[in-house]
């Protein structure tokens, strides 16, 4: 078994898990994610994703697009009890990870895994069948590359996740958009230095749009972003405290810590 402290080592594998896969433990033990040992992994990106889900209504309905195997969104069912989950994955492969996931750790009643492409346009077979403006919270984790530079991954299913042309984030927003209820939030991860275009697509969308600078220490630049925003809000945009990652030595600052292993959510206080 294996944690975030490591997230890279296979585990020994038993008669039901394949030994391409590894048996990844989140927030303190509480999840166990099946994954590839390979290409594409989640890790403290999707877990603080899922952190920023921090408050709503009752029996919040979450959203977690482009889903994977499913962590952000079993994540925030884990740390939220009443919260009901759909996730979306157009990719084939994790599909199935993906169900297993969700029963391994005794969330059928509250989580769903929904096939679609975020990308497309509503009317397209291949779009996600849901009904529109039914959400309270949106998380997305897009592909962080653009896929006209570089050297494209081997793995197909990492390239996917990792890699999508530049326009393509214009289209996680506008579906974004159009599952969010009125006053609904929508937060996503991404690079640093896509924050120009993340802004661009949130702009006549979502309004009250709150930035997160994550740092991997203290004296280096922010190589994430977390970004937030309500639709329909017009509340001006709000710089948040930074999130530093690491203490000098390596060891996980403790605020940090408190989200990975004990499932704290992402505060506006960093004590």
């Amino acid at each position: 078994m294996t944690s975030l402290d490591n997230p890279a080592v296979s585990i020994d594998g038993g008669s039901d898990t394949p030994a391409a896969v590894t048996d990844d433990a989140f927030l303190g033990d509480r999840l166990y994610i099946l994954q590839p040992s390979s290409g594409y992994r989640a890790g403290i990106d999707a877990v603080l994703l899922a952190a920023s889900v921090t408050d709503g209504p009752a029996e919040p309905t979450i959203l977690d697009c482009g889903s994977g195997v499913g962590t952000v969104g079993l994540c925030v069912a884990v740390r939220c009890p009443d919260a009901r989950v759909t996730l979306i994955e157009r990719e084939p492969v994790p599909v199935d990870p993906a169900r297993r996931n969700i029963d391994r750790n005794g969330l059928q009643t509250r989580v769903s895994i929904t096939p679609g492409d975020v990308t497309s346009p509503a009317q397209k077979p291949d779009a996600p069948s849901l009904p529109a403006e039914s959400f309270d919270h949106v998380l997305a984790n897009p592909p962080y590359h653009d896929d006209t530079g570089g050297t494209p991954a081997r793995d197909p299913l990492k390239r996917a996740s990792h890699a999508m042309p530049a326009h393509t984030l214009d289209s996680w927003v506008r579906f974004a958009a159009r599952m969010s209820r009125p006053g609904g939030r929508l937060t996503l991860i991404h690079k640093a230095d896509a924050l120009p275009a993340l802004l661009a697509a949130l702009e006549y969308r979502f309004g009250g749009i709150t930035v997160t600078p994550i740092h991997p220490y203290a004296d280096k630049p922010a190589g994430r972003v977390l970004v937030s925003g309500i639709k329909g809000s017009r509340a001006p945009l709000e710089l948040r405290p930074p999130v530093v990652l690491h203490e000098t030595g390596g060891a996980f600052t403790p605020y940090v810590g408190r989200i990975l292993r004990q499932g704290a959510p992402l505060t506006s206080s960093r004590t």
